[in-house]
Parts: structure tokens; sequence; C-alpha cells
């Protein structure tokens, strides 16, 4: 697989104005997900990253063992700054860390134009379960998500733990995943992404995309390592790239499973727990 090819992004001519978009994301102080896997992926992809830092994590390989919300009103003036001055393709979220936070980022991305049915796109990976099934956010903030959050998608990206907690289906098989897109569909996002990386039923790693009338199913192989951390974050900036430069959804998501399927294959260790997903591949290795 460390071989396999992957079809890059353009990439705008040196001295030129690159594709921008941004991340609305926790920072990683062990530099392995979070806004740091997002502005790995996004430089490597070729495109201009912003940020808007919702929260400070205290956190290497071995996990999360404390984090410091930013005030709301500073996460939705980063947010607003930016689309104002510099202008942005496309959006990602990731950890929103509260209710408050995530009601600021609705409202400012509908100030912004940016969602569902406006000119940006907006991916949201709802970043509420950790990397070992642990609920990160209360259940008030959940609902928020799903009220407010989720209807401004124009594709969610949940985890299979983060689909048990936000719609109460356990994924096990083909069918439950199903069941779980629809679900997840009616909340309100234009697309309905359910991973299939946790599936550990599966041989391969089967993705399953809807958007309410039709089903995309998306496979690759599946990637033997214990170095994964990001890889949720890294597949949503990916596809946060792709969007941006005009891709359907379909085709964004398909783009992104190749990207973070060829991380996967190339992850180093990293510390005593998880390594992360690595596209520096591309360092070396244009494709």
């Amino acid at each position: 697989m460390t071989g396999a090819r992957v079809e890059l992004l353009p990439v705008a001519p040196e001295g030129t104005t690159p594709v921008r978009v941004m991340t609305v994301a926790g920072s990683d102080s062990g530099g392995g997900a979070g806004i740091q896997a997002d502005l790995r992926t996004f430089a490597l992809l070729g495109l201009h990253g912003c940020v808007a830092v919702t929260a400070v994590t205290v956190q290497n390989s071995l996990g999360v063992s404390g984090f410091q919300e930013i005030e709301p009103d500073t996460v939705a003036a980063q947010i607003r700054c930016v689309a104002d001055d510099i202008g942005i393709g496309a959006v990602k979220t990731g950890m929103l860390a509260s209710a408050p936070i995530i009601d600021a980022v609705a409202a400012q991305c509908r100030a912004s134009g940016i969602g569902r049915g406006a000119a940006v796109p907006l991916v949201v990976d709802p970043v509420c379960a950790s990397m070992h099934g642990n609920q990160l956010l209360a259940d008030s903030a959940l609902d928020t998500l799903r009220d407010n959050l989720f209807p401004l998608a124009t594709v969610v990206t949940p985890n299979l733990d983060e689909v048990r907690l936000i719609t109460g289906i356990d994924v096990v098989d083909a069918a439950t995943q199903r069941d779980a897109a629809k679900a997840l569909h009616d909340l309100g996002p234009s697309w309905a992404l359910v991973k299939g990386g946790h599936l550990r039923s599966s041989d391969e790693s089967p993705d399953l995309l809807y958007d309410g009338s039709e089903f995309v199913e998306l496979t690759h192989e599946r990637i033997d390592t214990p170095h994964d951390h990001g890889a949720g974050d890294t597949l949503a900036a990916a596809i946060t790239c792709a969007l941006a430069h005009g891709y359907t959804v379909p085709d964004a998501v398909a783009f992104a499973k190749a990207w973070v399927t060829r991380g996967l294959a190339a992850a180093y260790p990293l510390g005593a727990g998880h390594g992360p997903v690595n596209p520096l591949w591309r360092v070396g290795d244009c494709g």
C-alpha cells in the first residue's frame, strides 16, 4: 500500500495565492491530531490553512489529560476576521468543546455564508468521543451539536463511537451502518458519512455516504497499524481541501479516503502510545 498512487490536488503557481481553507478546532500539544493534523494536510495538499482555535489541550501519544476552552466570542471572531479579509473556500470543524462554543460557531458560520446552501462548504467532524470511545462532550453539548451545527453541514464525518453517541445506533455491520447514515442525515446535513475504519468485523475499511436518496459505498484496504492518531481529522481536512477545489461531496470523500489510507500506510510510532497518521510521505513521493 505504501506505493499506492494518490491523485493530488492542483497547487497554485509560485507567488500566487493558494486556495484558502479553515479549521475550527482544538490544538493538540502532541502534534498528532487537531489543528496540527489539519494544517499538515492543508499544507501538503497545497492549500493555505487558517485557524480558529477552540481549545488548548494537554495531550500526548497516551491521551488527553486536560484542556482549556477559548471564549466563544473569541472563537467566532477568529472566523469572522479571516472570512472578511482573506476569504475561505471551505471550513471544517473539529473539537468544539462546549455548547456555547458550538452555538457561537454556528451563528458565525451563518453570518459569514458558511455551510449548507451557502457559498462555502462546511465539513463537521463531530469530535465527541476519544479514540478509546470515551465521551468528550456533555449531553447538553451533544444536543447543541445535533440541533444547531448538523443542519448547517455540507457533510458530517463521525467515527463509529461518535455515531453511537449522536444517534444511539451501534454500527456492527452493513445494515446498521445504513441505519446510522439515515439517522445522521435526518439531523439536517446535506450528506452523512459513516466511517468504517473502526468496523473491525470487516477485512476492509468500508465508508458509507448518504444524501437522503443515494448511498455511495467507498472501500479501501484496511491498514494494519496501531498508529492511527488523527485519522479522522486528516480525512475531514482532506475532504475540506477537495471541496474548496470544487469537488462534489462523493468525489471529495473518495479523494480524502485515498489520502488518509496512504497516510496510515506511512504512519510512524511516537512516544509510548499511538503514533499519528503521516501525510509527510508526500515530501519525498509526489504520488
